[in-house]
C-alpha cells in the first residue's frame, strides 16, 4: 500500500512518531483546556508548513488578529514577512462578520455555513495546504441549539473532506477531564485527535501531549510532556526526563 504523503510539524518526535508528520488532508481535531498550548502548537504548524512552499490560512474566532499576532510574535517560528507576502493568511470572526452584515455574537444555521463557505473560498483562491479553525468550539457556541450544531459540523467535516487540506480544529474542553470536545460530536468528523492536557507533579502543572488516534498511519500513544519557549515554540520530550 503506498504511504499517503505527510505534513510535517517541525516537531521533531512527533513526526517521527507518525511516520514523517501528519497524512496530508487530515482533519486533526486539537482538544484541551484554556493554556495548554493549543493556538502555539496550531500557529506552529501552520509557520512550519509556510516555510517548506505549503500557504497557510488561520481563522481566529477567539481574539483578535492584531491580539493573536502579539501572543504569537514571542515565539522563533513565527514571522510576519510571510503574512505580508500573502503565504500566510490570518483572518478573523469580527472582520468576516462585519463584510457579511452578520452579528458576531450568533448565528442561524445558514449564516454559519455562509462564514465557513467565505473561509474555503480564501483557502481555494491562494491554494492553501494548510488550514486552522481556532476554535470550533467558539462557532458552535454562536449557534446556540444543539441541532443546529450537529448539522453545521457534519456539513464542515463533508466540507474539509473535499477541499483536501490538512486542517486542525482546536476544541476547548474543562480541565483535568479526559474529553474531546463540548458537543461530543467534532471527534466523529476528525481523522485524528491531539488531546493536550495539564499532569499535576509535586504541586507543579506539566502540560501533556497525546495523539489518541490518527487515520493513515501508525502511531505511538504516548503521554509526552510539552514544553514551550520563545525559541523553540512547542517541543515535545518523554515525561520522564522532566523535572517537577
Amino acid at each position: 500500500m503506498e504511504k499517503k504523503p505527510r505534513c510535517t510539524t517541525g516537531i521533531e518526535i512527533l513526526d517521527s512518531d507518525l511516520g514523517g508528520g501528519i497524512p496530508c488532508g487530515n482533519i486533526i481535531l486539537i482538544s484541551g483546556a484554556s493554556g495548554v498550548g493549543k493556538t502555539t502548537f496550531s500557529m506552529q504548524f501552520l509557520m512550519n508548513g509556510v516555510k517548506k512552499g505549503e500557504k497557510g490560512v488561520f481563522f481566529t474566532a477567539t481574539e483578535t488578529i492584531k491580539k493573536l499576532k502579539k501572543y504569537q510574535g514571542v515565539f522563533g517560528f513565527f514571522d510576519e514577512k510571510y503574512i505580508k507576502s500573502g503565504d500566510l493568511n490570518i483572518i478573523d470572526l469580527w472582520t468576516i462578520s462585519d463584510k457579511l452584515g452578520l452579528s458576531p455574537d450568533h448565528y442561524t444555521l445558514e449564516e454559519a455555513n455562509i462564514l465557513f463557505e467565505v473561509i474555503r473560498d480564501i483557502v481555494k483562491e491562494i491554494g492553501a495546504k494548510r488550514l486552522v479553525i481556532d476554535s470550533i468550539t467558539s462557532l458552535c457556541y454562536r449557534l446556540k441549539a444543539r441541532e443546529r450544531i450537529r448539522d453545521f459540523i457534519f456539513k464542515l467535516g463533508s466540507s474539509l473532506t473535499i477541499m483536501n487540506c490538512t486542517t486542525f480544529l482546536t476544541s476547548e474542553v474543562p480541565p483535568m477531564v479526559f474529553q474531546f470536545s463540548q458537543n461530543e460530536i467534532e471527534e466523529f468528523i476528525s481523522d485524528g485527535i491531539i488531546f493536550m492536557s495539564d499532569l499535576e507533579r509535586k504541586g507543579d502543572l506539566i502540560r501533556t501531549f497525546q495523539i489518541i488516534k490518527m487515520r493513515g498511519t501508525s502511531h505511538s500513544r504516548t503521554k509526552y510532556a510539552l514544553t514551550m519557549s520563545s525559541k523553540n515554540g512547542v517541543d515535545l520530550m518523554p515525561i520522564l526526563q522532566t523535572r517537577a
